[in-house]
Order: structure tokens, then sequence, then C-alpha cells
């Protein structure tokens, strides 16, 4: 089990090197959402997704994300961007939080996450 997630975490790692996306590099925003949620085949939403550069870092442990924004660019580029082994359990849906609330069932959700998203 520790090997696999390791594998996957590397796999993660050169897909975010490859976009060339610096943030976090000490992985402590990582980090600290492992430590306060066992996301483990959780549905999640995740607000204000932008280019995925957080998806890919917790995705592999859940049943499926629902990444929602706004930007028609961003979300391009995430989807461009998703690690071949995620592409299946990831949604990307253009639209605005209020939009979403009001046309989507949220208890299908079991989390809902947002980082830089205010």
């Amino acid at each position: 089990m520790y090997n696999e997630i390791h594998i996957q975490v590397y796999q993660v790692a050169e897909a975010i090197k490859a976009m060339g996306i610096i943030k976090d590099p000490e992985g402590i925003e990582t980090a600290t959402l492992h430590r306060m949620v066992d996301l483990s085949g959780l549905n999640v939403l995740e607000i204000g997704s932008g280019d995925g550069r957080f998806t890919s870092r917790y995705a592999y442990k859940t049943a499926r994300v629902t990444c929602i924004d706004p930007d028609t660019e961003l979300l391009e580029k995430a989807r461009q961007n998703l690690p071949p082994g995620l592409r299946d359990r990831i949604a990307h849906v253009e639209t605005s939080l209020d939009d979403f609330v009001a046309s989507s069932p949220l208890n299908t959700y079991d989390i809902a996450i947002f980082s830089w998203s205010l």
C-alpha cells in the first residue's frame, strides 16, 4: 500500500513540475489537508479549482472530484495537465459557486474544499 501511494504521489509531483507550478514546494498545504481529513473514497467538491494545481495533490485518494471554476481557460489548462491516472475520477465544470449551488444537489458530496478562492 505504501509503495503504491508513494508512486502515485511521485507521479503527481512530476506532473506538477511539468506544468511549471512552484506553489507549495514544501508540500505544507497538501500535508495539512491530508492531516485534517481522510479523503479516501470521498466525493469531493473543489470550489475555485482553477488550473488544477491543488486537485492532483489529493484526488488520487478520492472516489470522485468535481472541480468548479468560472474561468474557461484555467479549466482547460487543468484538463490538459491532469495525470492520466486521475482522468476517470475528476470532472471539471465551468460555473460560479452561486450557479452551481442553485442547480446541483449538494448532498452528493462528502466534503467541499477550496484553496486560494475567496
